[in-house]
């Protein structure tokens, strides 16, 4: 009994001996070597996880931050230029500072300008309603008001306005992550460089339809009249598809387009309320007050004279 009891223990003991020595061999020959800098730069990041800077996560971003020969084409848009300051100096290497961006909705059609013609009577989803159809409106193109890139927001930048149906931006906690961009799914929201002093100009609108559809659609709907093109003294506005579309770099904000504007389709942005230019009062002549009664008298002496005259 004794020697079977001990021959258990030692094939026991062998196998497990052998075991360990085979997990110690294929754990050396098959480990992965990690650089620690990784752990560096994911704690340098604000470890949002929102795919903003087109990595799934902060981890994965970390890792092509590390494995990269420079920054210029890497940037985490939550933490901005003085995350990536951060993220170069735990690698040794220089990163570029970038404009910050904003989102910017390019839809203006409140109910007052567009009006509903259906009544979609289902899930409260942009996506499924976009792929059932067109929407409630006559406009194909614009906010169907569902909220969806609200949902998508994870830094509560975004809000859905009750009285005009549209998703409005908070641009103090906008992070430009890109997460309502892809929700959209009629891409009516565009990430836009602040600019100068939180300044913006730019076309509220995507409607590609022609201008009598598309105005018939939308009362402030970009009708692609080409009068903001021909203002525009900086080549800052293109027009494609019957679409205006302004450039934020080469836009100088000198508010031109916006005056011209027939559909008020050109939104400005935290810029100055303009002044009403006076009006100069046009001077009144006074006109010499004319007895009628004596011109009439005048005038048929005259025609009297002459006909005697004729006769003569």
């Amino acid at each position: 009994m004794n020697e079977v009891v001990i021959a258990t223990i030692i094939t026991v003991s062998s196998v497990g001996i052998i075991a360990a020595i085979i997990l110690y061999w294929a754990s050396q020959k098959f480990k992965v070597f990690e650089d620690p800098r990784i752990d560096e730069v994911e704690s340098a990041l604000p470890a949002a996880n929102c795919g903003g800077c087109g990595f799934p996560g902060c981890r994965n971003f970390a890792e092509a931050c590390v494995k990269a020969d420079d920054l210029d084409s890497l940037f985490c848009p939550v933490g901005g230029n003085d995350t990536m300051a951060s993220v170069a100096k735990v690698l040794g290497k220089d990163a570029t500072e970038k404009e910050k961006k904003v989102a910017v909705v390019r839809c203006n059609g409140a109910p007052q300008f567009r009006k509903k013609t259906t009544e979609f009577d289902s899930a409260a989803n942009c996506t499924i309603q976009h792929n059932l159809y067109g929407g409630e409106t006559a406009c194909q193109y614009g906010c169907l008001g569902l909220g969806e890139c609200v949902d998508a927001c994870n830094f509560d930048a975004m809000y859905m306005d009750p009285e005009t149906e549209l998703p409005v931006i908070v641009e103090d906690m906008c992070t430009a992550c890109g997460a309502c961009v892809e929700a959209c799914p009629k891409d009516i929201i565009e990430l836009r460089p602040v600019g100068k002093k939180s300044r913006r100009i730019f076309v509220s609108c995507v409607s590609q339809d022609k201008g009598g559809p598309a105005k018939k659609a939308c009362s402030v709907a970009c009708i692609g009249c080409s009068l903001c093109f021909k203002e525009c003294k900086y080549d800052a506005i293109k027009i494609e598809n019957f679409l205006s579309y302004i450039d934020p770099v080469k836009c100088v904000l000198c508010r031109k387009c916006v005056s011209v504007c027939p559909t008020d389709a050109i939104w400005e942005v935290n810029l100055p309320v303009r002044k009403a230019k006076p009006v100069a009062p046009k001077k009144s002549v006074a006109k010499p007050e004319v007895d009628l009664i004596k011109v009439a008298k005048e005038n048929s002496a005259k025609d009297t004279d002459n006909k005697e005259d004729s006769k003569a």
